[in-house]
């Protein structure tokens, strides 16, 4: 996939793709952003890594009182499309979004940093940003949140794999 090599390319990560897993009446969930804002059963969610890798991050303890009003937040965009241009916007929401979103909604703090396309190692994708765009149009001013640097907020742990 195109898009996916660019993500995982441009943050030289692994990271392509993440949600936010939680447990509703017994069963483990996720709710993500691909193709629309859904909830998805952790096992296909977890079926769906790429080379079956997944990482799990947790909340500091201190920060996990948040977690119901982040999810609230995150539900009210349920079914909205998938945003390949990785603008903020309420429009269409990418995954790394939606969980940026839904935090910055519950406690009025950006989970992570946000980065301009620019700032990324873009120019080998440029073929597939400008498919995106359009041809000749470059944003790269545009501020987005990636999974890397979702990942990299200083309220998480790595829990999954333990390295």
């Amino acid at each position: 996939m195109d898009l996916v090599d660019a993500i995982e390319g441009s943050t030289d990560s692994p990271y392509s793709h993440c949600g936010m897993a939680f447990q509703e009446e017994g069963e483990w969930k996720v709710i993500e952003a691909i193709g629309p804002v859904k909830i998805t059963p952790l096992t296909s969610y977890v079926s769906r890594g790429r080379g079956a890798k997944v990482w799990a991050y947790r909340l500091d303890e201190s920060d996990r009182k948040h977690v119901p009003a982040a999810l609230a937040a995150m539900r009210e965009d349920l079914g909205k499309p998938y945003d390949p241009r990785y603008r903020f916007d309420d429009e269409a929401i990418y995954c790394s979004e939606l969980i940026w979103r839904g935090w910055k909604s519950a406690t009025g703090k950006e989970l992570g940093t946000t980065v301009s396309l620019g700032s990324l190692k873009w120019r080998p994708y440029q073929p597939v940003i400008e498919a995106i765009e359009g041809r000749g149009n470059l944003p790269l001013d545009r501020e987005m949140i990636t999974p890397r640097d979702l990942a990299k907020a200083k309220e998480l742990t790595l829990v999954f794999p333990v390295e």
